[in-house]
């Protein structure tokens, strides 16, 4: 799947590379979805670049150990499956066919038909592979079946990455008490049709409704979790402090003063300067220069920029000062940062040692 680039930075370069060139940026009043919408626009973000699809054809009892993926979001799909998952720190969930869950936080866990199923690491058993990021595995023990979509993702943009840190260690959606049952059920079924009849394209029509359920299930844990309504999130919803955060966001290369950003939101320049640091929890310039490093971060891994053009863009005077804020952020120079493309989990097919 395809990454997007980063946030349009400040300075945008005409064809010639020279400034003052117009490109469209992420909350142009062309963009209707992102007007006064703070919280959207994170959500918006959320592109995700898969690193490794499988849909599994299961007979009971079943197991699976999946593989801890740091940086990754795992998400399953039960269109036809019911099982339990099992993470370190958390009790185990039983999911029932058309639930879905995420493990966002890349660890390690496990999926079986029943409590005491053995679970071999996934990695270790035969699977099909339909193409470098999507595989058929076949398992189980001959009885019941069942048919599961696993996927691990991962969030390029900064806004992406700061939101997924803030969910639980396991996000699990209720097809039974959702609100949008009737959507989620219609989509899961598309996914199930999509995967028993291995049409042209269905590669990329499973991939892609998985991924706008991974969007619904985290845009209902905001909506109806208690930590959704705190800290950064809390913050991108209140009325004055999500704008200002939002046109950092949009801006981060432009030279933001405390001043500049209360103007901009109808604050004192004390007023704003307090509640910000109170909601978000971090004083507004550190926020600013903590999120132009992980914009620098993002295209530094993506390999889209130079840190000399980061820099020029960023709005720093040198590159010299550019690298010594990265690295004050970072803990590491920028130069340590290598453009590196989604990998796929250790022992699958295209990584080392398969």
């Amino acid at each position: 799947m395809v990454i997007y680039p980063v946030f349009m930075l400040t300075r945008p370069e005409s064809v010639d590379g020279r400034r003052g060139g117009r490109s469209f940026q992420p909350g142009d009043a062309s963009d209707p979805w992102l007007v006064d919408d703070p919280l959207g626009e994170a959500l918006h973000f959320l592109r995700m670049s898969g690193a490794f699809y499988c849909r599994s054809e299961l007979t009971s009892p079943w197991g699976l150990t999946l593989p801890p993926m740091p940086d990754y979001l795992w998400f399953h799909v039960l269109p036809r499956a019911r099982c339990w998952l099992e993470t370190e720190g958390a009790d185990p969930r039983l999911l029932q066919p058309g639930d879905f869950a995420l493990v966002p936080h890349g660890v390690g866990h496990q999926l079986r038909s029943e409590p005491d199923a053995p679970a071999p690491f996934i990695l270790d058993l035969e699977r099909e592979q339909v193409s470098e990021r999507y595989e058929i595995l076949r398992h189980g023990g001959g009885g019941a079946p069942a048919t599961m979509i696993c996927g691990a993702v991962r969030f390029s943009h900064p806004a992406a990455r700061h939101l997924i840190r803030l969910l639980p260690r396991t996000l699990h959606m209720e097809a039974a008490n959702s609100p949008t049952f009737d959507w989620m059920q219609s989509t899961l079924r598309l996914i199930a049709a999509e995967a028993a009849e291995r049409l042209p394209g269905g590669e990329s029509v499973i991939t892609r409704l998985a991924d706008v359920l991974v969007i619904l299930a985290i845009r209902r844990w905001i909506e109806s979790d208690p930590g959704g309504q705190k800290g950064w999130l809390g913050a991108l919803q209140d009325p004055q402090i999500g704008r200002a955060m939002t046109l950092v966001h949009r801006d981060p290369g432009r030279s933001w003063t405390v001043a500049s950003l209360a103007q901009e939101v109808a604050m004192s320049r004390s007023a704003f300067a307090a509640r910000f640091s109170e909601l978000v929890g971090e004083p507004v310039m550190r926020y600013v220069t903590r999120w132009r490093m992980q914009v620098a971060l993002s295209a530094l891994e993506e390999g889209s920029a130079t840190v000399k053009q980061l820099a020029y863009r960023l709005g720093y005077a040198s590159e010299a000062a550019f690298r010594r804020a990265f690295k004050r952020v970072m803990g590491v120079p920028p130069g340590a940062i290598r453009p590196s493309s989604a990998p796929s989990p250790p022992g699958s097919p295209g990584s080392e040692g398969s």
